[in-house]
């Protein structure tokens, strides 16, 4: 897959952040639904854009770009060979399945260029779920139940618990340019697109999901979930206090109140979080937390040191002002089943392209509602700010 760069992805880059906005900020489903879709419209022309960079820059052969990926097996040589030539498109009723190599390495690709989701343990199942058909969809990725109008739901069973699936799907823009380059750029682009759209959608869900045909994240206060139309919508958790950071005993003090926190399960039995625990902050607050815990020592070596194993991650997905406190290890993060697609030859057709629909199942909750907790972020507190632990929400 093209490794991502904000400055080669930088109207990719703009749009994802406008999306992130809306999603953090509970934008309606509509609001971001357009987000999404504009975000996927700038990756798919700055992808097509690099590709016709990099097979430019390969003069020594006009071949070249044709030529087979090394990394390719026969398989996958087949599979987007006929997915150029068109031989998928006749199949309006059915869906073909991408290559399991193919499959696995959008999964490595997830979890390698996504810190947070590396950070979560986001795991494959490695099950091969039925499909299910779709008539219509709107919208570039849609998170749905899978028995549902466009989406649907499935049941199944995760460590004895009855857990609901999700079904995101996710739409390829492949535009007829890049056919011309071979198999080996056609996976390159379809990899490119079904990864960042995946991560986005599922970063978001699995850190602000509410439930609602989609996982239900960190954020998600377990005890406040409000039933209609047979859905399960669960509100925010409030504020388990303020960090500040101010100076080493408060810092060490609100720390140690966050790891004690997270000590005790919901049930009351003890939990060995020191270790374990992740910090997840918005792109840029990282920086002011470690400007704050950085120490020169006699030898005149600055030295970064975070208490009891603590691990600070960023995520454009975390609420401004706010810091999320979990244990990876026990919030269940999964996607499962094969990655299918197939052509999309209706409303939202590409006049110069064709579209394809991608699809998977995605699955996220925590094991209770001691698995993560929400502090505010102080990090320019007055003589009186901050917590003594971040024990209380005043």
């Amino acid at each position: 897959m093209i490794k991502f760069d904000t400055k080669v992805f930088s109207n990719f880059a703009e749009k994802r952040d406008a999306y992130a906005k809306l999603a953090k900020s509970g934008a309606s489903a509509e609001e971001q639904q357009n987000g999404f879709g504009e975000m996927m419209d700038a990756l798919t022309a700055d992808t097509l854009a690099e590709i016709k960079s990099q097979v430019k820059a390969e003069t020594e052969d006009v071949l070249n770009a044709q030529r087979k990926d090394p990394k390719m097996d026969n398989e996958e040589v087949k599979f987007f060979n006929d997915l150029a030539n068109g031989d998928f498109s006749h199949k309006e009723s059915t869906e073909v399945t991408l290559p399991e190599t193919t499959i696995d390495q959008i999964f490595e690709d997830l979890v390698s260029e996504h810190p947070f989701l590396q950070t979560i343990k986001l795991q494959t199942t490695g099950l091969r779920l039925k499909f299910l058909k779709t008539d219509e969809t709107k919208g570039t990725a849609v998170w749905g139940d899978i028995f549902g109008e466009i989406k649907g739901q499935l049941t199944g069973k995760f460590k004895d618990e009855t857990a609901t699936q999700s079904k995101l799907t996710a739409f390829v823009a492949l535009p007829n340019d890049v056919l011309e380059f071979g198999a080996s750029w056609i996976k390159t682009f379809v990899l490119t697109q079904i990864t960042e759209a995946f991560a986005v959608a599922l970063e978001s869900a699995f850190l602000v999901g509410d439930g609602n045909t989609k996982p239900i994240g960190l954020i998600s206060d377990l005890s406040k979930g409000t039933v209609a139309d047979s859905k399960t919508t669960y509100a925010q958790k409030a504020s388990s206090g303020t960090i500040t950071l101010k100076d080493a005993d408060t810092a060490k003090k609100e720390l140690g109140g966050i790891i004690k926190k997270l000590s005790i399960k919901e049930n009351g039995k003890p939990f060995v979080a020191k270790g374990k625990t992740v910090l997840v902050v918005t792109p840029g607050v990282s920086i002011d937390m470690e400007t704050a815990m950085t120490m020169q020592n006699v030898n005149g070596q600055w030295v970064l040191g975070y208490p009891f194993g603590i691990q600070v991650v960023e995520s454009e997905y975390v609420p401004e002002g706010k810091v999320i406190a979990f244990v990876p290890e026990r919030y269940d993060a999964y996607i499962a089943g094969a990655v299918n697609i197939r052509t999309f030859d209706q409303a939202l057709a590409l006049e110069d392209g064709t579209l394809y629909t991608a699809k998977q199942f995605a699955y996220g909750k925590a094991k209770d509602n001691n698995v993560a907790f929400v502090y505010d972020l102080n990090l320019n507190p007055t003589d009186d700010g901050g917590t003594d632990g971040g024990d209380t929400g005043k």
